[in-house]
């Protein structure tokens, strides 16, 4: 790990060999035990810092991960076509949700893409308003490393909200 005197910066690195770490247990956790460890840090933080500001470092995490997620584990040299593919089989093979690609314009890069059975809300009772914005962030982060511009990724849909799955409409900036 990486603390310098300006604060933590993250690496692939940091995420360490469960091969060697957890050898028994291996890489996998229930949902339960991920959704525990988000919502008390949002309700942590949400008291610290105030509800807008806690999600907008949510954003930023996101962002974050979405980057290095696609730098370290996509291949940015695909077409557009293959680079979804990749990302869509990716995202299954991690239990991280299932993507669709629902509308593209290949010209001025906007998309609609849905996410279903997602690690953050999938499931959860109806709270009013959309909460996946962690996601927001993963997906404008991956859109923004595989393209090389910044994007941005605003879930307009979530099952937090009734729907039965997160739909994000993302557009690069």
């Amino acid at each position: 790990m990486n603390n310098e005197a300006h604060g933590y910066d993250f690496h692939w690195d940091d995420l360490g060999d469960p091969k060697t770490g957890r050898p028994h247990l291996g890489d996998s956790v229930s949902l339960a035990v991920y959704r525990l460890m988000v919502f008390t840090f949002k309700d942590t933080l949400s008291k610290e810092y105030g509800l807008e500001k806690t999600k907008d470092l949510f954003v930023k995490a996101g962002h974050l991960a979405g980057r290095q997620f696609c730098r370290n584990l996509l291949d940015k040299s695909l077409d557009l076509d293959g680079f979804i593919a990749a990302l869509k089989q990716k995202l299954i093979e991690m239990k991280i949700g299932i993507l669709r690609i629902e509308q593209a314009d290949r010209e001025r890069l906007t998309f609609t893409l849905t996410v279903s059975e997602d690690l953050d809300c999938s499931g959860l009772p109806v709270l009013g308003d959309t909460i996946c914005d962690y996601d927001e962030g993963f997906i404008a982060g991956i859109f923004e490393e595989y393209v090389g511009r910044p994007f941005t990724a605003r879930e307009v849909d979530c099952w937090a909200t009734g729907d039965r799955t997160c739909r994000f409409a993302v557009e690069a900036l």
